[in-house]
């Protein structure tokens, strides 16, 4: 969730710093910023709850109607339904008369079980999952920590998750994209569990740590990837579910603002909360080197506000002043919006740089680009 005002609306509420499975790409255990072992293990009742004030002054000072709090990890499901029952009471008693609060738990869904699904059904959490194909491509890198991949847990819990009885609470489907999976084939095996949303994500890389494949692959082949979703996508005779990375290019086309990070030049409006209760940017930040996604201030001592009001964090909400010479004078800028913050970091140590995906969302957006142009006519 983006705010153009400054304030936050979304806040991702780090209740679990461990997983249980070892993913060969994840941004908080392999890469850069190894923090998390010297986090608790989860999030104790006495953050959760100065959490929960600090959210509802924020909410109270800036009369939000509405916040989205985020269950993330790690693996949040490691805490326990009785642990997030206690969230949710805890989160949605704090909040001012007549603002809504909209919760979910972002999780691999390996430990979702109907005993489970009953208490976050009755707390009304709802729940996106990871997964990144069927069996084969899924299991390249999403495996258990004895090496075995974790696609039969993952399914299970899914089609647990979209039967009739709790499929009101399935949000969706967070697939990463991998070269070596066929995209077609990755596209069927999510469109199989009729998920109401898919994020495409690539992978955490930046110009010091270049993504997977793409030296030697061609041009542009994460963008020749997604240009084969898209067009599968875009040529379905029936809508079968929103891709939100197509959603949002096709929202910059027509000159609305994106919805994601991922594109677009909207500030960012949400704040991270790990397991001390430190407050932080966005967490993938930790991709790129130690402390990057660091404030230095927690919801002992520090408002929302002061969050939002955070020399890097106003840097990221900058729009278009705050990209580099080469993007402001790319004619895709409006679309683009210099790609994800957190793709643009290079060797001098700043993100005063195109993304490392650069080449690729170009590709994607002139694809997607004439296939509109075609259809709707020329871009607002």
């Amino acid at each position: 969730m983006r705010a153009a005002d400054g304030t936050l609306g979304q806040f991702v509420l780090k209740v679990a710093s461990r997983c249980d499975l070892g993913c060969d790409y994840c941004y908080v255990y392999r890469m850069a910023d190894r923090s998390y072992a010297r986090q608790p293990r989860f999030m104790s009742r006495a953050t959760l709850g100065r959490t929960a004030e600090r959210i509802a002054e924020h909410a109270a000072a800036h009369r939000l109607r509405r916040v989205r709090m985020v269950f993330h990890g790690g693996e949040p499901m490691l805490a326990g339904p009785a642990y997030l029952a206690e969230a949710a009471r805890t989160l949605r008693a704090a909040l001012p008369p007549g603002v809504e609060a909209e919760l979910s738990v972002q999780t691999h869904g390996g430990l979702l079980d109907e005993p489970f699904l009953e208490v976050l059904d009755e707390h009304r959490i709802r729940v996106g999952v990871s997964l990144d194909g069927d069996a084969r491509h899924h299991d390249r890198h999403r495996l258990l920590r004895t090496g075995q991949g974790s696609y039969e847990q993952t399914a299970r819990g899914l089609r647990l998750l979209t039967s009739e009885r709790f499929r009101h609470l399935f949000a969706g489907l967070l697939c990463v994209v991998d070269l070596a999976n066929d995209p077609i084939e990755v596209y069927r095996a999510l469109l199989a569990f009729r998920p109401p949303v898919v994020d495409f994500l690539l992978p955490h890389a930046n110009w010091t740590r270049p993504p997977p494949g793409l030296a030697g692959a061609g041009p542009a082949p994460y963008g020749k990837w997604l240009c084969k979703v898209f067009d599968r996508w875009y040529d379905a005779p029936a809508p079968e579910t929103t891709v939100r990375l197509f959603s949002d290019l096709i929202r910059g086309y027509t000159g609305r603002p994106a919805r994601s990070e991922q594109i677009g030049l909207s500030p960012p409006g949400f704040a991270v909360i790990d397991t001390d209760g430190a407050l932080q940017q966005v967490d993938t930040l930790k991709s790129v080197r130690p402390g990057a996604a660091d404030t230095g201030l927690h919801v002992a001592t520090h408002s929302m506000d002061e969050v939002a009001g955070h020399p890097d964090v106003r840097a990221r909400g900058r729009g278009l002043a705050g990209l580099c010479a080469t993007c402001r004078s790319c004619p895709l800028v409006r679309i683009c919006g210099g790609g994800a913050y957190v793709h643009r970091f290079g060797p001098a140590g700043d993100f005063g740089n195109p993304s490392v995906y650069c080449h690729d969302m170009a590709a994607l957006i002139r694809h997607a680009v004439r296939r509109l142009a075609a259809d709707l006519g020329p871009a607002a």
